[in-house]
């Protein structure tokens, strides 16, 4: 789900780039070496914290079509469970586990655990971990996403674009919350 194809360097065009990049409030890779990375977003989101996990728990609605295999994001599942399934459903009746709910408190903490796209191929796993904080004016929200294994040339290369990937999922969700649409309401910045 990181990009289309096993290629890292797919991403949107130069405008969309751009507006997800300024939206991010915090966005760092934190470690990146051969054997595994971490990146970490973070952003504030003027809504309730259970208004966001409840949006969290529908990426179908927020994730870009761009970073699926099937090229549309409606294909998207999610059940909030521990064991529970972050899945696509892919043409000709094809499926793709992404992600295992591994721990899940509405309102606070979601935690995963699987290989999104590119990585699936890989002898890896990461752990991805969203945090929502409720502040006096919203949320506070945090994605920690850790990879670690076996990648051919280490994870170095990759690690930024893992974090302008996941900083861009963050935008989204910021947005859909906030204004309704993932890439923002006209004249609003997500």
């Amino acid at each position: 789900m990181l990009c289309i194809s096993s290629k890292f360097g797919q991403f949107a065009a130069g405008a969309a780039l751009a507006l997800i990049l300024s939206a991010r409030a915090s966005a760092e890779i934190t470690d990146a070496a051969a054997d595994g990375l971490t990146v970490r977003e973070t952003a504030h989101i003027d809504a309730s914290a259970d208004k966001v996990y409840a949006a969290l728990i529908e990426p179908q609605h927020w994730w870009s079509s761009h970073h699926t295999f099937s090229g549309d994001a409606a294909n998207l599942s999610f059940d909030a469970h521990a064991g529970g399934c972050w899945c696509e459903t892919m043409p000709g009746g094809g499926s793709v586990l992404h992600m295992t709910v591994v721990y899940a408190v509405p309102g606070k903490v979601l935690r995963l655990r699987g290989a999104m796209g590119p990585f699936q191929e890989m002898a890896t796993e990461s752990v991805m971990t969203w945090t929502l904080k409720s502040t006096k004016d919203g949320t506070d929200l945090e994605l920690v996403d850790s990879t670690g294994g076996y990648a051919i040339g280490g994870f170095q290369k990759i690690a930024t674009v893992v974090d302008r990937v996941m900083g861009e999922q963050v935008a989204r969700l910021k947005s859909y919350v906030e204004t309704g649409s993932p890439e923002g309401a006209k004249g609003s910045k997500p």
